[in-house]
C-alpha cells in the first residue's frame, strides 16, 4: 500500500470520526446550560459606557487621567 492510499484510508475513517467528535464537542460546549450569561455579557461589551470606574473602561483607575500636553508642530 502506498503512502497516499494509507493516508486516504486514515482520513476516510478515523480522522472523519475524530473531526465529527470534535464538532459535536464544540456544539455541546457552546450550548451548555449556564453559558448564555457569559455570551450575553460578551455581546454587550460594545454597549458599555467608557466612563472611568465602569467595568470594561479603558480609562485609568479612579478617574485619574494621564497628563497629556499639546505640542505645536512646526
Amino acid at each position: 500500500m502506498d503512502t497516499y492510499s494509507a493516508f486516504r484510508a486514515f482520513a476516510d475513517s478515523w480522522m472523519l470520526l475524530a473531526m465529527t467528535l470534535f464538532f459535536v464537542g464544540v456544539v455541546v460546549w457552546v450550548f451548555r446550560p449556564g453559558a448564555s450569561k457569559q455570551y450575553r455579557d460578551t455581546a454587550n461589551i460594545v454597549l458599555r459606557d467608557d466612563k472611568p470606574g465602569h467595568r470594561g473602561s479603558s480609562a485609568a483607575p479612579h478617574g485619574i487621567q494621564p497628563d497629556i500636553k499639546k505640542t505645536e508642530t512646526a
